[in-house]
């Protein structure tokens, strides 16, 4: 293991586990982040441009941005976690033994795997600028109408924010 690695591990790790452990939910979605940023600098070291790149644009630039915003605009006026989320022993518990329970699953299905370091598949020729090439030249109209489509969405979720927060209760 080389030291990238072992740091760019080390803050997936840190981060995820953040997103589990702490209390309030903006935190969580920016320890969230956290995460996502090391996964995809792994993937960047890993020699997957296009994964890593995607990981940040797909993931952190818009599904934690997703999950903020939705934190924000549903946000409670009570303080501390709805009694639902807050926690029994038993569930805490139930937790933890299913988390074992896919330690063991990986951990075994890596044991037997019998994976070989040195065998390595041929390396596709797709670049990021291939991919980039293709998305501009010949599937620019669908490319185009998924734009359209998540700015007319976010347009709409703004709209019916807007008038939510008007409304009289």
């Amino acid at each position: 293991m080389t030291l990238p690695f072992l740091i760019l591990a080390l803050v997936t790790l840190a981060g995820a586990t953040a997103a589990m452990t702490l209390r309030k939910l903006v935190h969580c979605a920016l320890a969230l982040s956290v995460a996502f940023v090391g996964l995809a600098g792994l993937y960047l070291a890993l020699g997957a441009q296009f994964v890593g790149l995607v990981q940040v644009m797909v993931y952190v630039g818009a599904v934690v941005i997703l999950i903020v915003f939705a934190i924000l605009l549903t946000r409670s006026d009570e303080p501390g976690l709805p009694r639902a989320l807050r926690g029994e022993k038993r569930a805490r518990l139930a937790g933890l033994a299913v988390a074992a329970g896919v330690f063991a699953v990986l951990a075994w299905a890596l044991a037997a795997g019998g994976a070989e370091a040195g065998i390595a598949g041929a390396r596709p020729e797709a670049t990021i600028d291939a991919i980039g090439s293709a998305l501009m030249q010949r599937f620019v109209l669908p490319f185009e109408a998924v734009g359209l489509l998540l700015t007319a969405a976010l347009i709409g979720a703004v709209v019916i924010a807007m008038e939510e927060k008007q409304s009289p209760k």
